[in-house]
């Protein structure tokens, strides 16, 4: 212990010292000599320290302290080594998440259970699945006639993912994998070894949906699932009638023209159904067809396709998209008199929470050369590449662009606003400019009001649509990546299937841009059942494909905010 001799204070400098490091008040201390040369007998206040001769005391120099110490008072917060919290505890403040073992190729099955998990309102309705009576509506339940597997299966699948939030260590997931099979036989299918066959993971996440469907019908199941302060009404499901449609429902308008009544009308000639051109008026047409449906995700078309010009090359999701969203089919014509080439347009009329991208991946094969003559499922590997943020804006429909197009404005407006500050500055320049500001926001705002009553004189003006449940009022039409489900292999029928889900904590002090690029390297989770490792979204966008690693299979988007 190193103390001061000759301290400012003398003597009570020096007990001021040994006190702060004791804990011997200096009241109570009693400092006698060890070495010679220094005082005799107990130190007083009066002593003067600096008439000792310190060259001749022999070091290291020696006192005795006598006296006892105050009680000492510790931290006010009591330190909690992690070894010493509960399973649950640890899982809180634990940044890595638990995987899932292998049952028997059941990798399909771990991957979309880790990709939904990030899903924090379907993993609130199961919950509440769980807490209520059996759904009795049985016209929902189109996977099984026993709603008792049904039920099974998502009440398993609630306790799955609680248990994965209470524990750091992997979980094996018996009950959910016993479950599914019961609801979903072919989910049971051996192979001649009699182990479990592979699964197509985008097979069993639609089951898996429609099971959850059928139990999670109901505006107030939808309401309670949201956060239960009725984030949802009517007009914005638009539709959508279970908490699965209201998530991840896509409502599609799909039109159908008829190109060939198009192209003689223009010519002044139709083909009558014995095959003789007769004459028509020019303005002769077919209605347009116009459908709805609903879907729970978009098909990113991989294989490309072709017109009468050349073969579509697709190479980025984008292309994908639009190729399946866009077609040409054969269908009747009344005005025809026969069978005509149709072109098939589809836009979205409402738009999901999240938004699920498969990509094909996989198609079935003719083999008429082989004995049995049954085809093969076979496996596209060419790379096609996607970004983590999704603009689907020019997949919607015109009505839904609207609404869509007055958030847009608004934030390039902004955008455009704070860019001229920076360049500007706060200046007493910009300040004397505020009366001509007043003057040019007044004529801006009358061209809003001439537009609004233009609008509310329009009967086919859509004031109030609604464009999807649960989505900010100020919703752009852009989806932000955060999970993907993997294939790797060639065997449609066999490889691995691998989750990779965004980090819920990222380090703001770290966050960086991937390179010549605009988009955030953010921190994310690869989970190879049982195993899991942090990468980053570098990582997860070099999943496009095109040689024997993992490919990106299934894409999770959820609204960007």
């Amino acid at each position: 212990m190193s103390i001061e001799l000759i301290p400012a204070n003398g003597v009570k400098g020096l007990k001021a010292d040994l006190e702060s490091k004791t804990g011997v008040p200096a009241d109570r201390m009693k400092l006698m000599p060890k070495s010679k040369g220094l005082w005799k007998g107990l130190l007083k206040e009066e002593f003067d320290l600096t008439s000792i001769d310190y060259a001749k005391i022999k070091p290291p120099i020696q006192m005795l302290l006598m006296g006892s110490a105050a009680k000492l008072t510790g931290p006010k917060a009591k330190t909690v080594f992690i070894e010493d919290l509960p399973p649950e505890e640890v899982a809180k403040v634990t940044p890595e998440p638990p995987g899932l073992a292998n049952l028997g190729n059941t990798c399909y099955l771990n991957s979309v259970v880790q990709c939904l998990r990030a899903i924090p309102t379907l993993k609130t309705g199961l919950k509440n699945v769980s807490n209520s009576p059996p759904n009795t509506n049985t016209s929902q339940l189109t996977t099984t006639p026993n709603n008792n597997n049904n039920r099974l299966v998502l009440t398993s699948l609630s306790d799955l993912y609680s248990s994965l939030d209470r524990t750091v260590d992997p979980v094996t997931p018996s009950r959910f994998v016993m479950a599914t099979k019961m609801a979903l036989p072919q989910l049971a299918q051996t192979g001649p070894n009699g182990a479990p066959m592979q699964q197509d993971a985008e097979e069993f996440c639609s089951c898996l949906l429609n099971i959850a469907a059928a139990e999670t019908s109901g505006t107030q199941t939808i309401q309670a699932a949201f956060g239960g302060t009725t984030p949802v009404n009517e007009a914005e499901l638009n539709g959508a009638r279970n908490l699965v449609d209201a998530l991840f429902g896509i409502k599609m308008e799909e039109t159908m023209t008829c190109d060939e009544l198009q192209a003689l009308t223009e010519s002044g000639a139709v083909a009558a159904p014995s095959g003789d051109a007769m004459e028509v008026d020019a303005g002769v047409t077919e209605q347009a067809i116009v459908n709805h449906d609903l879907h729970r995700k978009l098909v990113c078309n991989i294989q490309g396709g072709s017109d009468a010009s050349a073969q579509t090359n697709v190479t980025h999701v984008m292309e994908g998209i639009a190729l399946s969203l866009n077609g040409k089919v054969e269908k009747r014509s009344e005005v025809l008199g026969r069978d005509a080439i149709w072109t098939r347009k589809q836009r979205i009329a409402r738009l999901p929470s999240v938004l699920t991208i498969q990509f094909g991946r996989f198609f079935w094969k003719e083999t008429p050369d082989n004995d049995d003559h049954m085809g093969v499922k076979c496996k596209v590997m060419k790379p096609v590449a996607f970004q983590g943020t999704l603009d689907i804006y020019e997949f919607c429909s015109e009505k839904v662009q609207k609404v869509l197009k007055k958030a847009r404005d608004k934030a390039l407006e902004e955008e455009d606003d704070r860019v001229k500050k920076r360049l500007k500055g706060e200046t007493e320049a910009a300040k004397s400019m505020e009366v001509d500001g007043e003057e040019k926001d007044s004529e801006e705002d009358d061209e809003e009001l001439k537009a609004a009553l233009a609008m509310s004189l329009d009967p086919e003006a859509e004031k109030d649509i609604a464009v999807g449940p649960g989505l900010p009022a100020d919703f752009q039409g852009k989806y932000e990546l955060f999970a993907v489900v993997t294939h790797k292999g060639r065997d449609a029928d066999g490889g691995h299937y691998m989750g990779w889900v965004k980090s819920d904590v990222q380090d703001e002090g770290k966050a960086s841009k991937i390179a010549d690029t605009d988009e955030d390297n953010d921190d994310w989770f690869v989970f190879d059942d049982d195993e899991v490792s942090p990468c980053k979204t570098e990582d997860v966008l070099k999943l496009k494909g095109g040689g024997d690693w993992h490919m990106s299979y299934l894409n999770f988007y959820r609204a960007k905010k």
